[in-house]
């Protein structure tokens, strides 16, 4: 009886999923889709059929759940990796705990860095390999990863639910942390660089030692997200577009600051020379969308669409040193030093990554520490802030605190002048900061 009760239902919710799956493969639906298991229409019709037999949930759950395409393939990966059935530690059905998703989604991130680790290692030891053929005196390892091993987790795991695509019983954390241990080889791939270097004498000894040896600096490289849709997950053309909605309707739906779009591809006039100087440090200013620079490449997407990131970094240079990068050439910087990510914006760890290369302090902050960002400003320093969906933007974006004017915050924002002109409340930048921004954030304090 049981059985025949399980067929029924995976029977029905896989009509109702294919009957669904148009309407739901792109953002389109959105709004809908993120209201999640307690919505009426055909996503609550379909969780309704795998609720009806939530008592064999297990193995239902599993085949009916992974045929939704972006609702519950990806949107709420915690029902691929686990709790798929029954109640979360909350009470409640973990179709609709927001706690366990995402806590399930960082077991998902921590796997997935993990990796990514023994990927770092396994680069490390092929470069010693190809040192000891060179017979060169020493050689030196620039790791521009280090302490932050850049990814794109959420289109990570929508190439790889999409590459399994209707082989839906093979999806689980465990076969993903396989698949890419696998390629571990091809995660990262080196550059060497052969340099003459003096020896200076030996001040305890007398002898002269002075001399010159050969050495080689390798500088390591991640093959980016492209390289696992192609060489990894081997994604075909059709795997290729729902892989990508997937990790925009995850990103949407976490509210991680991972995708970052500018939301409009029309340029603006071009702004000219623009500084603000209301706050204790003058700002230059900058606009992605600025017909300037709107059309120019970052990486294969453009800046106006974007490129932020770069922009909000290009902003804080200019006006912290004596150097004058547009958001062109900081785009060009961000790609080429492996900040870029396709169709999703820029890694969180460009911030402090293009801090440091201009030599400029930075120190990451959170959104319970409001008080440092407030002394920051009035100290003359900038803060870069990652949003989320909300007043700046509707998914993912970067933009710069600039001062502090009658208790409210001064923003130069890379999208809006507009946003830029007005002072806003610290609770707002607070309360829509991202929660999940790595490499130190949502905040950034940078200056000295």
């Amino acid at each position: 009886m049981r059985d025949r009760q399980e067929e029924s239902a995976l029977s029905q919710a896989a009509s109702i999923a294919h009957t669904t799956y148009g309407a739901i493969k792109t953002g389109k639906a959105i709004a809908a889709a993120a209201k999640g298991a307690s919505a009426a229409g055909p996503y609550g019709a379909a969780v309704g059929a795998l609720w009806s037999v939530r008592h064999p949930v297990g193995k239902i759950a599993l085949v009916c759940l992974l045929l939704l395409p972006v609702l519950f393939l990806v949107m709420l990966p915690s029902l691929i990796f686990g709790g798929l059935g029954g109640e979360s530690t909350g009470g409640q059905p973990i179709l609709n705990d927001a706690a366990a998703v995402i806590e399930n989604t960082n077991q998902i991130a921590f796997a997935i860095t993990q990796v990514l680790g023994e990927g770092i290692d396994d680069v490390k030891a092929r470069i010693a390999q190809d040192f000891e053929a060179t017979g060169g005196d020493g050689y030196e390892i620039v790791n521009p990863y280090e302490g932050n091993l850049v990814s794109n987790t959420n289109l990570l795991l929508s190439q790889y639910c999409a590459s399994r695509d209707q082989d839906w019983r093979s999806i689980s954390l465990s076969d993903l942390e396989q698949v890419l241990r696998q390629g571990k080889e091809h995660l990262y791939t080196y550059t060497r660089a052969q340099e003459t270097r003096s020896v200076p004498d030996d001040p305890e000894t007398e002898a002269d030692e002075s001399g010159t040896e050969t050495w080689y600096v390798y500088t390591i490289a991640y093959r980016g997200e492209a390289y696992f849709a192609d060489q990894i997950f081997h994604l075909s053309a059709e795997q290729l577009a729902p892989a990508d909605d997937y990790a925009q309707n995850l990103s949407l739906f976490l509210g991680d600051g991972m995708f970052q779009f500018a939301g409009s591809s029309n340029t603006i006039p071009s702004l000219g020379d623009v500084r603000f100087t209301d706050g204790v440090t003058e700002v230059v200013y900058y606009n992605q969308l600025d017909d300037r620079y709107a059309n120019q490449p970052y990486g294969t997407d453009n800046i106006g669409g974007y490129a932020c990131g770069p922009t909000a970094m290009a902003i804080v240079v200019s006006s912290l040193t004596e150097d004058r990068v547009d958001p062109v050439e900081m785009s060009r910087w961000a790609y080429e030093h492996g900040y870029w990510c396709s169709k999703s914006g820029s890694y969180h760890t460009l911030i402090p990554g293009a801090a440091q290369a201009w030599n400029l302090p930075v120190e990451g902050c959170t959104a319970s520490e409001p008080q440092r960002i407030v002394d920051a400003l009035s100290q003359g320093k900038l803060v870069v802030a990652l949003m989320t969906k909300g007043h700046f933007t509707s998914s993912g974006h970067f933009i710069v605190l600039r001062g502090v004017r009658d208790g409210k915050i001064l923003v130069a924002d890379p999208s809006s002048y507009t946003r830029s002109q007005k002072a806003w409340d610290l609770s707002i930048i607070l309360n829509e900061a991202s929660r999940r921004a790595g490499a130190g954030g949502p905040f950034w304090i940078i200056g000295s």
